[in-house]
Protein backbone atom coordinates (compact mmCIF):
# COMPACT_ATOMS: atom_id res chain seq x y z
CA UNK A 1 0.00 0.00 0.00
CA UNK A 2 1.30 3.45 -0.93
CA UNK A 3 0.62 6.35 1.43
CA UNK A 4 1.09 9.85 0.00
CA UNK A 5 1.09 12.98 2.16
CA UNK A 6 -0.62 15.69 0.13
CA UNK A 7 -0.13 18.59 2.53
CA UNK A 8 -1.84 19.75 5.72
CA UNK A 9 -3.99 16.73 6.70
CA UNK A 10 -4.70 15.38 3.22
CA UNK A 11 -3.51 11.82 2.66
CA UNK A 12 -3.93 9.38 -0.25
CA UNK A 13 -3.97 5.64 0.37
CA UNK A 14 -3.51 3.59 -2.79
CA UNK A 15 -3.27 -0.09 -3.63
CA UNK A 16 -3.19 -1.77 -7.03
CA UNK A 17 -7.00 -1.75 -7.10
CA UNK A 18 -8.16 1.11 -4.88
CA UNK A 19 -7.53 4.77 -4.11
CA UNK A 20 -8.83 6.48 -0.97
CA UNK A 21 -8.35 10.15 -0.03
CA UNK A 22 -8.64 11.46 3.53
CA UNK A 23 -9.46 15.17 4.10
CA UNK A 24 -8.70 16.37 0.53
CA UNK A 25 -7.83 20.03 1.13
CA UNK A 26 -5.86 20.74 -2.06
CA UNK A 27 -7.18 23.89 -3.75
CA UNK A 28 -6.08 26.90 -1.74
CA UNK A 29 -3.67 24.79 0.29
CA UNK A 30 -0.27 26.52 0.10
CA UNK A 31 1.49 23.24 0.94
CA UNK A 32 -0.17 21.15 -1.76
CA UNK A 33 1.78 20.24 -4.87
CA UNK A 34 -1.18 18.40 -6.43
CA UNK A 35 -4.69 19.58 -7.19
CA UNK A 36 -8.11 17.93 -7.14
CA UNK A 37 -7.75 16.87 -10.79
CA UNK A 38 -4.65 14.85 -9.90
CA UNK A 39 -6.51 12.29 -7.79
CA UNK A 40 -9.03 9.62 -8.76
CA UNK A 41 -10.41 8.09 -5.57
CA UNK A 42 -13.26 5.66 -5.26
CA UNK A 43 -13.83 6.89 -1.70
CA UNK A 44 -13.22 10.11 0.22
CA UNK A 45 -13.02 9.94 4.01
CA UNK A 46 -13.65 13.07 6.08
CA UNK A 47 -12.69 13.46 9.72
CA UNK A 48 -14.77 16.64 10.03
CA UNK A 49 -16.29 19.46 7.99
CA UNK A 50 -13.92 22.39 8.52
CA UNK A 51 -12.83 23.94 5.23
CA UNK A 52 -9.22 22.81 5.58
CA UNK A 53 -10.43 19.19 5.69
CA UNK A 54 -13.62 19.21 3.59
CA UNK A 55 -11.55 20.96 0.95
CA UNK A 56 -12.29 19.74 -2.59
CA UNK A 57 -14.55 16.86 -1.57
CA UNK A 58 -17.57 17.96 -3.59
CA UNK A 59 -15.58 18.65 -6.75
CA UNK A 60 -13.68 15.37 -6.51
CA UNK A 61 -16.76 13.27 -5.71
CA UNK A 62 -18.78 14.74 -8.56
CA UNK A 63 -15.96 14.16 -11.04
CA UNK A 64 -15.02 10.63 -9.99
CA UNK A 65 -18.29 9.36 -8.51
CA UNK A 66 -16.50 8.73 -5.21
CA UNK A 67 -18.47 7.78 -2.12
CA UNK A 68 -17.88 10.08 0.84
CA UNK A 69 -17.43 8.31 4.18
CA UNK A 70 -18.04 10.66 7.09
CA UNK A 71 -20.43 11.51 9.92
CA UNK A 72 -24.11 11.16 9.16
CA UNK A 73 -24.51 14.93 9.39
CA UNK A 74 -21.77 15.57 6.83
CA UNK A 75 -23.10 12.93 4.45
CA UNK A 76 -26.64 14.31 4.70
CA UNK A 77 -25.42 17.84 4.03
CA UNK A 78 -23.34 16.79 1.02
CA UNK A 79 -26.26 14.78 -0.37
CA UNK A 80 -28.02 18.11 -0.92
CA UNK A 81 -25.15 18.96 -3.28
CA UNK A 82 -25.52 15.74 -5.23
CA UNK A 83 -22.75 13.78 -3.51
CA UNK A 84 -23.34 10.16 -2.48
CA UNK A 85 -22.05 9.00 0.87
CA UNK A 86 -21.96 6.46 3.65
CA UNK A 87 -22.82 8.03 7.01
CA UNK A 88 -21.17 6.71 10.16
CA UNK A 89 -20.54 7.79 13.73
CA UNK A 90 -17.98 7.43 16.51
CA UNK A 91 -17.17 3.80 17.26
CA UNK A 92 -18.82 2.41 14.15
CA UNK A 93 -17.09 0.15 11.62
CA UNK A 94 -18.07 -0.62 8.03
CA UNK A 95 -16.53 -2.92 5.42
CA UNK A 96 -15.99 -1.37 2.00
CA UNK A 97 -14.53 -2.88 -1.16
CA UNK A 98 -11.08 -1.48 -0.29
CA UNK A 99 -11.13 -2.52 3.39
CA UNK A 100 -12.54 -1.56 6.78
CA UNK A 101 -13.22 1.90 8.24
CA UNK A 102 -13.66 2.59 11.96
CA UNK A 103 -14.28 6.06 13.35
CA UNK A 104 -12.74 7.04 16.68
CA UNK A 105 -13.24 10.03 18.98
CA UNK A 106 -11.40 13.29 18.42
CA UNK A 107 -11.45 16.32 20.71
CA UNK A 108 -12.15 19.28 18.44
CA UNK A 109 -15.09 21.19 16.95
CA UNK A 110 -17.02 20.53 13.75
CA UNK A 111 -19.01 22.70 11.39
CA UNK A 112 -19.10 23.50 7.68
CA UNK A 113 -17.64 26.82 6.50
CA UNK A 114 -21.20 28.23 6.42
CA UNK A 115 -21.73 27.30 10.08
CA UNK A 116 -23.86 24.19 9.47
CA UNK A 117 -23.37 21.58 12.19
CA UNK A 118 -21.20 18.68 11.02
CA UNK A 119 -21.75 16.15 13.79
CA UNK A 120 -18.95 14.84 15.97
CA UNK A 121 -15.34 15.44 14.90
CA UNK A 122 -13.62 12.09 14.52
CA UNK A 123 -10.40 10.26 13.91
CA UNK A 124 -10.43 7.24 11.64
CA UNK A 125 -8.77 3.84 11.38
CA UNK A 126 -8.49 2.64 7.79
CA UNK A 127 -7.54 -0.97 7.10
CA UNK A 128 -6.40 -1.23 3.49
CA UNK A 129 -3.91 -3.42 1.69
CA UNK A 130 -3.07 -5.29 4.87
CA UNK A 131 -2.08 -2.04 6.65
CA UNK A 132 -3.89 -0.41 9.57
CA UNK A 133 -3.66 3.40 9.36
CA UNK A 134 -4.86 5.73 12.13
CA UNK A 135 -5.59 9.30 10.99
CA UNK A 136 -6.24 11.19 14.22
CA UNK A 137 -7.98 14.12 12.55
CA UNK A 138 -7.85 17.43 14.37
CA UNK A 139 -7.62 16.52 18.02
CA UNK A 140 -6.21 17.27 21.41
CA UNK A 141 -4.33 14.60 23.31
CA UNK A 142 -6.64 12.21 25.16
CA UNK A 143 -5.82 9.12 27.19
CA UNK A 144 -8.13 6.79 25.25
CA UNK A 145 -5.66 6.92 22.39
CA UNK A 146 -4.22 3.95 24.24
CA UNK A 147 -7.37 2.01 23.30
CA UNK A 148 -6.83 2.93 19.65
CA UNK A 149 -3.30 1.57 19.98
CA UNK A 150 -4.55 -1.78 21.25
CA UNK A 151 -5.92 -2.45 17.77
CA UNK A 152 -2.35 -2.64 16.47
CA UNK A 153 -1.65 0.50 14.44
CA UNK A 154 0.90 0.30 11.65
CA UNK A 155 0.99 4.02 10.88
CA UNK A 156 -0.36 6.92 12.96
CA UNK A 157 -0.96 10.27 11.29
CA UNK A 158 -0.84 12.80 14.13
CA UNK A 159 -1.36 16.58 14.11
CA UNK A 160 1.52 18.57 15.58
CA UNK A 161 0.57 22.15 14.68
CA UNK A 162 -0.63 23.29 18.11
CA UNK A 163 -3.09 26.24 18.43
CA UNK A 164 -6.02 24.25 16.97
CA UNK A 165 -4.82 20.71 17.74
CA UNK A 166 -2.21 19.07 19.95
CA UNK A 167 1.32 20.32 19.49
CA UNK A 168 4.59 18.39 19.31
CA UNK A 169 4.87 17.64 23.04
CA UNK A 170 1.34 16.22 23.28
CA UNK A 171 1.79 14.40 19.97
CA UNK A 172 4.88 12.74 21.42
CA UNK A 173 2.77 11.54 24.35
CA UNK A 174 0.19 10.30 21.83
CA UNK A 175 2.92 8.21 20.20
CA UNK A 176 3.63 6.62 23.58
CA UNK A 177 -0.07 5.83 24.10
CA UNK A 178 -0.68 4.44 20.61
CA UNK A 179 2.67 2.67 20.13
CA UNK A 180 2.39 2.46 16.32
CA UNK A 181 5.09 1.01 14.09
CA UNK A 182 5.50 4.41 12.41
CA UNK A 183 4.33 8.01 12.75
CA UNK A 184 3.74 10.72 10.16
CA UNK A 185 3.19 14.30 11.40
CA UNK A 186 0.33 16.24 9.80
CA UNK A 187 -1.56 19.54 10.24
CA UNK A 188 1.46 21.82 10.55
CA UNK A 189 3.22 24.48 8.51
CA UNK A 190 0.22 25.45 6.37
CA UNK A 191 -0.41 28.74 8.17
CA UNK A 192 1.71 30.87 10.52
CA UNK A 193 -0.37 29.79 13.54
CA UNK A 194 0.66 26.15 13.08
CA UNK A 195 4.32 26.49 12.08
CA UNK A 196 6.34 23.63 13.58
CA UNK A 197 9.68 21.89 13.09
CA UNK A 198 8.67 18.43 11.88
CA UNK A 199 12.27 17.25 11.78
CA UNK A 200 12.70 18.12 15.47
CA UNK A 201 9.51 16.21 16.23
CA UNK A 202 10.85 13.22 14.30
CA UNK A 203 14.07 13.29 16.31
CA UNK A 204 12.09 13.37 19.56
CA UNK A 205 10.00 10.38 18.44
CA UNK A 206 13.09 8.40 17.49
CA UNK A 207 14.79 9.24 20.78
CA UNK A 208 11.76 8.16 22.81
CA UNK A 209 11.58 4.58 21.57
CA UNK A 210 11.38 2.12 18.71
CA UNK A 211 8.91 4.06 16.53
CA UNK A 212 9.94 5.31 13.10
CA UNK A 213 8.89 8.86 12.24
CA UNK A 214 8.58 10.06 8.67
CA UNK A 215 8.10 13.84 8.23
CA UNK A 216 6.99 13.56 4.61
CA UNK A 217 7.04 16.54 2.29
CA UNK A 218 3.83 17.26 0.33
CA UNK A 219 3.71 14.84 -2.60
CA UNK A 220 6.12 12.41 -0.97
CA UNK A 221 5.03 8.78 -0.54
CA UNK A 222 5.79 5.90 1.77
CA UNK A 223 5.42 2.25 0.73
CA UNK A 224 3.96 0.09 3.48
Amino acid sequence: MELTFMGHSAVRLRTADHEVIVDPYLSGNPMAVQGPDDVDPGHVILTHAHGDHLGDTVEIAKRTGATVIASVEIVDHLAEQGVSGSGMNVGGSVEFDFGRVTFTPAWHSNSFPDGTYGGMPMGVIVEIGGVRVYHAGDTALFSDMALVGRRGIDVALLPIGDTFTMGPDDALEAVRLIAPRAVIPIHYGTFPAIEQDAEAFARAVQAAGDVDCHPLRPGQSLDL
